[in-house]
């Protein structure tokens, strides 16, 4: 008897759940949402992952034995140079837009994972089972997500093949979750009106079912509707407006780091990456200091520091001066980071690296290997793309916005390439190795 009053006071007891805002219609809006939402930033997602030139080299891809699930579709391109502003100014602004809704969502099927007997069948023990795997990988990547653009890495392991694994575990349940119940959640949407039209809403201005909601009912029991549900505190339509606001909100204190401007100063949830550098021609964001990588004065100074270009016919080592002494060139490109920040065209001036490339004997720019004097941390070393080494635009830049780079941001030399992820245009380069990825 008193194991038996236990369980009925206990969530695996219908009468445990008793808000009057749950209902299968709640939940299909809630999901067609993060239908679309999801849908969106996984393909953004794969566009991040191809933007690293994963198959070029080691050091481009932190994802170890990711066998078939590391495809991508062409090579990155550096037209438009804007273009991974985009994709990760989408991608991780909308992850963060969607976790009112992700949130709501579970909350509205939590009674689900507690029925009994946990699986009925072979069929419904596949199906949460599932449920568990898009729960949990769910959980997992707007977690981790959110973490990385905050630069809080307090998970163990990589970010990088932790999220990419992730995604592909959520997105499979994901899929097979929406195979199941898009049907029933869009047959849901279409009833939306139905009891209006036949005896009122659904559930009323506060949740309670009335006479449409009974109609509906007996075509088809709601098997997420509280069976006894208690006196509502929000209506239906009001807690649309909590997730819709919740989002609004979080939408509004994220999306202003793709932007300069007063924009900018109102994303207060969005990744800093520190503090501002100021004001000025070096006054735009960064994410690693020189003090952070290590780089002391002493080995960038003129008369220290040398870049090695290696390729066909041998090495050569630069000074800063000799540099100089070639011809300059000027491009206007951004710089946009995996943490979903971004800053408008700055004007950098240098070398180009497919004159660098030729310097060394390569008439046709080949893929190069960069290194960094940069001691600790992930992206000491990159590779580029033969595209990217011929790109006019692509330089050794030693200048921005009319001065020379600033310690912080890359002095004495540092790379800039159109489109390319921020951790690409490596900073404090040290060798250029042409034709020599591997």
């Amino acid at each position: 008897m008193a194991r038996t009053s236990l369980l009925a006071r206990s969530p695996f007891a219908p009468s445990f759940w008793r808000s009057p805002v749950r209902g299968t219609r709640f939940t299909a809006l809630l999901g067609v949402v993060l239908l679309g939402g999801i849908t969106l930033l996984f393909v953004t997602g794969l566009l991040s992952y191809a933007a690293y030139n994963p198959n070029l080299a080691a050091v481009n891809d932190k994802t170890p034995d990711k066998g078939i699930l590391g495809f991508y579709l062409f090579d990155w391109p550096t037209d438009p140079p804007w273009l991974y502003r985009l994709t990760q100014g989408v991608h991780v602004t909308l992850g963060v837009t969607l976790i009112p809704v992700l949130l709501a969502k579970l909350w509205s099927v939590v009674p689900k994972l507690f029925t009994l007997p946990p699986a009925r069948s072979l069929t419904h023990a596949l199906e949460r089972l599932s449920l568990l795997l898009l729960v949990g990988g769910a959980l997992f990547e707007f977690t981790t997500g959110v973490l990385n653009i905050q630069l809080d890495y307090v998970f163990p392991g990589s970010f990088y093949p932790l999220h990419f694994y992730g995604a592909w575990v959520f997105f499979a349940a994901f899929l097979a979750h929406a195979i199941l119940r898009t049907p029933t959640a869009l047959r849901n949407l279409c009833r939306m009106r139905a009891p209006s039209q036949e005896g009122g809403e659904e559930h009323g201005e506060h949740g309670k079912p009335g006479e449409g909601a009974t109609r509906v009912a007996r075509d088809e029991p709601d098997e997420l509707a509280a069976p006894e549900p208690a006196d509502p505190t929000v209506s239906r339509r009001g807690a649309f407006g909590l997730v819709g606001g919740a989002s609004l909100l979080l939408f509004a204190t994220t999306a202003g780091r793709s932007f300069d401007g007063p924009l900018r100063r109102t994303a207060l949830l969005a990744p800093h990456g520190g503090a501002e550098p100021g004001s000025g021609p070096g006054g735009f964001q960064i994410n690693k200091t020189a003090a952070y990588a290590g780089i002391s004065a002493a080995e960038t100074d003129e008369e220290a520091w040398r870049l090695v270009v290696t390729g066909r016919t041998g090495t050569v080592r630069l000074t800063r001066a000799a540099l100089r002494a070639m011809p300059q060139h000027s491009s206007a490109l951004p710089i946009a980071c995996v943490e979903g920040w971004s800053t408008s065209d700055q004007w950098w001036r240098g070398v180009r690296l497919r004159d660098l490339a030729a310097l060394v004997g390569h008439e046709d720019a080949p893929d190069v290997f960069v290194e960094s004097l940069q001691r600790r941390g992930a992206f000491r070393h990159a590779a580029l793309r033969s595209n990217q080494v011929a790109d006019p635009r692509s330089l050794l830049a030693l200048d921005v916005n009319g001065e020379e780079l600033t310690p912080d941001h890359g002095h004495p030399a540092r790379v800039i390439v159109p489109g390319a992820p921020g951790v690409l245009n490596t900073k404090w380069v040290t060798r250029l190795s042409f034709g020599g990825v591997k």
